[in-house]
């Protein structure tokens, strides 16, 4: 073999073996990067299992409450009447003079367990009156609330306060 075609063989082996490594590198860094993105993946799966299973706990405690404090189905009607009837007894009860009273339409939501039955009521008296009021009408362990209080002062007595108050009753309704 002559010394020009031992250069040429030693020239290809040499380009043969760089063309080699570069698609070696190129395979290996493209592996690289696929291992980094399932890591990154696997460490935000991680950090996302972390978070729920400290929020167990939590959860664990209010479906446990829930279960315990769940009422009985009944129907819509029944269930805003015995609202509107509570409202207004414990408001004559608390000394308040009852103005305006309106059934709101129910929140009957496809697909929920619960639904709220809702009223509007208006009502007049002294504050520490409205605030024994609300006290007895807000029971969370009965699934009651005062959602929206709106107070203003009475116009033709100084001492008195005008409140529009949507009280509101979550129920189970009977399964049909």
């Amino acid at each position: 073999m002559s010394p020009r075609e031992k250069k040429l063989i030693i020239f290809f082996a040499i380009a043969g073996f760089a063309i080699l490594n570069l698609l070696v590198f190129n395979f290996a860094t493209a592996q690289r990067q696929a291992v980094n993105i399932r890591s990154d993946q696997a460490k935000q799966k991680l950090a996302t299992a972390e978070m729920f299973r400290e929020s167990s706990a939590q959860v664990t405690d209010q479906m446990a409450w829930l279960a315990e404090h769940e009422p009985q189905p009944a129907a819509n009607q029944d269930v805003q009447t015995q609202l509107q009837q509570l409202a207004e007894s414990g408001a004559r009860a608390a000394g308040l003079t009852i103005k305006t009273q309106k059934p709101l339409p129910t929140d009957f939501t496809e697909g929920r367990h619960f639904h709220r039955a809702k009223i509007q009521i208006t009502v007049t008296g002294k504050e520490e009156a409205l605030y024994r009021w609300f006290d007895k009408l807000n029971m969370p362990n009965q699934l009651r609330i005062a959602s929206q209080i709106r107070l203003t002062p009475n116009q033709q007595d100084d001492t008195q306060i005008d409140c529009t108050a949507t009280i509101e009753q979550w129920f189970v309704p009977p399964t049909t």
